[in-house]
């Protein structure tokens, strides 16, 4: 938590150091128009970014199946809009790299698999994933039914249900 927060504070650092280093080298004035002119040039990218990825939606739903990729893809529009409106060099090109489509991909594949798959298995209790505990009682050692898949201790298990001794045993095959 920490470490994002630092860097949460790192960037707009960055900003204002390239910020003053741009201004010393091309100019005060120059440097305002350049970030006015990035800003306007990204807002008119996410706006067409936005408006194909809504059609992309629309299609999905319209075909019965559910738009994931197109929904990761919209939030990841939302904060590029946020960045590009932000002043500053390093917040463009953040911007930049969220709002192209082939720059977009491989952030949307980092985003699913380290920010959508932990928070899906967290709420399902990894029913979603497939991530399911089946071996009896969590925390028992040697506790509870192998799961399919799993062998067990012995080659028989014996469990007295009611003073009556039931065999399960893997000779039916």
């Amino acid at each position: 938590m920490l470490r994002i927060i630092g860097l949460l504070l790192l960037i707009p650092l960055l900003d204002i150091m390239l910020l003053f280093l741009v201004a010393g080298w091309i100019g005060p004035l120059y440097t305002v128009a350049l970030v006015v002119l990035t800003a306007l040039i990204g807002m008119l990218l996410v706006r067409a970014e936005g408006r194909h990825t809504l059609r992309k939606i629309q299609g999905k739903l319209a075909q019965g199946e559910p738009p994931t990729d197109e929904l990761i893809d919209g939030g990841l529009l939302l904060v590029s809009g946020a960045m590009l409106l932000t002043p500053g060099i390093v917040t463009d090109l953040v911007g930049l790299v969220l709002v192209v489509p082939v720059t977009r991909y491989p952030v949307r594949l980092a985003a699913k698999k380290w920010v959508v798959t932990p928070y899906v298995d967290a709420k399902t209790s990894g029913f979603a994933t497939g991530n399911v505990y089946v071996g009896g009682f969590p925390g028992g050692e040697g506790q509870g039914q192998p799961g399919p898949g799993q062998s067990g201790q012995g080659s028989q298990d014996t469990y007295d249900v009611d003073s009556d001794s039931y065999d399960v045993d893997d000779d039916s095959k």
